[in-house]
């Protein structure tokens, strides 16, 4: 019914950085949460990150931890995932979702949590 869109996703060598772009219904940033997962070939989709409505708080997973932050601009209507100091284990196709709950923690970041898609962008890294 509203779509979500990523964009963003490229080809780049490890270390460098991509900044991903989740466009989201308007007025809805402040009342759901929002997730980044990513899945490789062969994998299962796994939690990256997550931000809380209204940008109160964020959760992040350990594997991304201190490379990678969440955030959103309201006025765009946009979630964005940072991540810098790519690896090539970080080759993957990058998904957002509308979550159902109203706040972000490593409980609720799980596929099951979010019920809303984007198609996905791929990011890979490689030398």
């Amino acid at each position: 019914q509203e779509p979500l869109v990523e964009s963003g996703g490229d080809l780049v060598q490890p270390g460098e950085s991509l900044k991903l772009s989740c466009a989201v219904p308007p007025f809805t940033l402040d009342y759901y949460s929002w997730g980044w997962f990513r899945q490789a070939p062969g994998r299962a989709r796994e939690g990256v990150s997550c931000l809380s409505p209204g940008s109160t708080s964020t959760y992040t997973a350990e594997f991304a931890r201190g490379r990678f932050s969440v955030s959103a601009d309201k006025a765009k209507n946009t979630v964005y995932l940072q991540m810098n100091n790519l690896k090539p284990e970080d080759t993957a196709v990058y998904f957002c979702g509308r979550g159902s709950h109203r706040w972000c923690s490593s409980t609720y970041l799980e596929v099951s949590e979010f019920g809303a898609w984007g198609p996905g962008t791929p990011v890979t890294v490689s030398s």
